[in-house]
């Protein structure tokens, strides 16, 4: 397939074409793949990785209309690079599997066709693509949870649902060396992880820590007495940045009272945390800055009642959106991820950064459109920091040696706005134009529909920006012939690449080696 990469013209795209017929391999199953790559990854230092928790492409629709009156005119569809993205894990595969008679998933031989239907779901994201049907969506838990869905892109490696940079059947030993060691390991690199939600939750906790669940939070939790995640974060792993919800003062179920002293204690941390009547923006930026000069490693550890950073708050003023911090005493995305950049980028070797705006997935659990569109502010208003971090004059990082991604992990809600009802710059629904899910509403005079309260296997979005910004296109259409599909393990493929110049060797199921378990070694403790 030719990727669809913007900045380019036919003449190119026409060129690319013959360029890439020589290097067309078959496999088992009879379809075109690419034997190797296209081109050879730029030099390679800083990858910096956006998730949107539970984000679809509809709800960057309806951010971008609120923002702007247009449809696509956030600073992500300006990138180099776009494609829709498959999630879908081995738990949901296994359930389809199930429907159709199919034999359940391995990792020598599956059909990424049972995991994500084209035929059925839609070729492209809604609303670019209308024909997916509502009954494949909207079964219960068809759908990747986010901690495998975060370990497909942190390790390239589908697994079960729960578990965290571990091969599904939770084997003995089967953690994996996810994308931010390897930099480390490999390139010396510095690593960091930024979350809304807990540090020790599951997209941040995939790329810094190895559990066969989720839950298991920290040694001791429920009585547990493994290797907690929050543990092996803070002493083993040791991200050069940790910034996070799930302070200990406001909920108790993400950390314990041990890892807190330890870290107020230690020094290998500058540490700041939530404290009240305090603006957390500015004491997690003036901490960052002492962090850089002292070449120290930062945690910032805030979060509120239920564990997360409160997101910012709209409302309905037509032609003028009206968007406010809900309180200052937990820092924005944008301060949190400025914050991990000051010090990742004294690092002159390079860096992974992952950044998760993880309350996008909790507002559309909840089906509430407004707390969406904030996190969605929050989410857009980082990665214009990023962006601008990356643009600035005077240091060793630019766009030739920076890879900035933007995706999901999965879609939540099946939220669909009524196109005979569309809304404009700064206009919000009324509650009584939103259909709830699970509420006996009037249909016809809704702006605003939820189909479910759970996670859904709908294509989601990623947009790249940078170095080798359309190395992903080698991939569309790989794994889902006759489309532009790529699926998450792509994404971790493609920053591999990047960061080590290794190449995809065109492995595809229904042959018989294992490269998950070739080219991804497990992490030896």
């Amino acid at each position: 397939m030719i990727a669809k990469v913007r900045k380019k013209t036919a003449a190119v795209h026409i060129a690319l074409l013959v360029l890439l017929l020589p290097g067309l391999c078959f496999g088992n199953n009879g379809v075109a793949g690419m034997a190797t790559p296209p081109h050879k990854a730029a030099q390679a230092k800083n990858i910096i990785l956006f998730i949107g928790d539970g984000m679809q492409l509809e709800h960057e629709i309806a951010y971008s209309r609120y923002l702007t009156g247009e449809d696509f005119a956030l600073v992500w569809n300006n990138f180099d690079y776009e494609v829709p993205v498959a999630t879908w894990d081995v738990t949901t595969y296994n359930r389809y599997a199930r429907d159709l008679g199919a034999a359940p998933f391995a990792y020598d031989n599956f059909d990424p066709m049972v995991g994500y239907n084209a035929n059925e779901g839609g070729f492209e994201r809604y609303p670019l693509d209308t024909t997916g049907a509502d009954n494949y969506f909207l079964r219960p838990r068809y759908a990747t949870d986010s901690a495998s869905a975060a370990t497909a892109m942190a390790t390239g490696v589908k697994t079960d649902a729960g578990n965290l940079a571990w091969l599904s059947g939770d084997p003995e030993g089967g953690d994996l060396r996810t994308i931010a060691e390897m930099v480390r390991e490999s390139n010396g690199g510095a690593i960091g992880v930024v979350s809304t939600v807990p540090f020790s939750h599951a997209t941040p906790a995939a790329f810094v820590s190895h559990n066969v669940s989720r839950n298991n939070y920290f040694t001791g939790r429920g009585g547990y007495q493994g290797m907690g995640i929050a543990d092996e974060i803070i002493q083993m792993v040791r991200p050069e940045v940790v910034i996070g919800g799930g302070h200990p003062d406001y909920n108790s179920g993400f950390m314990s009272r041990a890892l807190y002293d330890e870290l107020q204690r230690g020094s290998e941390y500058l540490f700041v945390e939530r404290l009240p009547d305090t603006n957390g923006g500015r004491a997690l930026r003036n901490a960052a800055r002492q962090a850089a000069k002292q070449g120290k490693k930062l945690f910032g550890l805030f979060g509120g009642a239920g564990g997360n950073f409160e997101p910012p708050l709209v409302a309905h003023d037509p032609g003028y959106p009206q968007i406010e911090a809900a309180t200052k005493e937990n820092p924005t995305l944008a301060d949190a991820t400025l914050a991990a950049l000051e010090v990742l980028s004294t690092n002159e070797k390079g860096f992974f950064l992952m950044v998760e705006q993880g309350d996008i997935d909790w507002a559309n659990h909840a089906n509430d459109y407004l707390w969406m569109m904030g996190t969605m502010h929050d989410l857009h208003e980082a990665v214009k920091a990023a962006v601008a971090f990356v643009n600035q004059q005077g240091d060793h990082m630019d766009w030739s040696n920076t890879l900035l991604l933007v995706t999901s992990d999965h879609g939540n809600s099946y939220m669909r706005l009524n196109p005979a009802l569309p809304m404009g710059k700064g206009e919000l629904p009324s509650p009584s134009e939103i259909r709830v899910w699970n509420q006996n509403q009037v249909e016809g005079v809704m702006k605003v529909t939820f189909g479910t309260g759970s996670h859904t296997n709908e294509l989601v979005s990623l947009y790249v920006q940078g170095a080798a910004a359309d190395l992903h296109a080698q991939y569309e259409g790989f794994w889902y012939p006759g489309t532009r599909i790529i699926d998450n393990t792509h994404i971790f493929e493609a920053m591999r690449e990047f960061a080590f110049k290794w190449e995809y060797d065109g492995w595809r199921p229904g042959t018989s080696r294992k490269p998950f378990l070739e080219k991804v070694p497990g992490f030896a403790r």
